[in-house]
């Protein structure tokens, strides 16, 4: 047998929880006290469970009864769409104070200038660039001539770390290329 109940079982459970049982009488949902009734569908064994434990059972259920009752009963105030009542503003958010912001830039310790001395940089002369196809890389012999996309007297670039730094002049000084900076380029331009 199922611990469910059907729909008419259901049905006549609720008549009798509101007074409109067999007859009209107002017997509960379990009938007078005593056990005398037995409600539609209950088995024989809940029928002789003793009296106290069906009267506490039949309290917490009329107990249960009434409180949904008057929740059913009570009109509940208009909202609006933010659940707030009628002419009513949200309150602004208030956000919780942490503590003592993060410090500044000023703040900041100074990192000595000293301590990258002795740092190493890439430093590239670039005097022009050009593209060949692998065809063309392939067919470059001793004494081939490569053309580049800067004209002779062109300032060459100064890379550092592979980044443009500089322009700078060709010399030749004591049989060596040398490099004179015409020009620092600043981080705009």
């Amino acid at each position: 047998m199922s611990d469910l109940l059907s729909p008419e079982e259901i049905e006549a459970l609720m008549q009798a929880a509101r007074g409109e049982g067999a007859g009209g009488a107002s017997a509960g949902l379990f009938g007078p006290p005593g056990g005398a009734a037995t409600p539609a569908g209950a088995s024989p064994r809940q029928a002789q469970q003793p009296a106290s434990r069906t009267t506490s059972a039949e309290q917490s259920l009329r107990q249960a009864e009434q409180q949904l009752a008057a929740a059913l009963s009570e009109e509940l105030p208009p909202r609006n769409m933010r659940g707030l009542p009628p002419g009513e503003a949200p309150a602004p958010f208030e956000f919780e104070e942490f503590g003592t912001p993060f410090p500044t830039r000023a703040a900041a310790p100074v990192f000595p200038l000293d301590a990258l001395q002795d740092v190493e940089l890439d430093i590239r002369i670039e005097l022009g660039r050009t593209e060949l196809l692998i065809d063309e890389v392939m067919q470059l012999r001793e004494g081939a001539v490569v053309p580049l996309d800067k004209l002779a007297g062109d300032p060459v670039d100064i890379l550092v770390n592979g980044k443009l730094l500089a322009r700078g002049e060709v010399l030749v000084l004591n049989d060596n290329f040398c490099v004179r900076i015409a020009e620092i380029l600043t981080q705009d331009g």
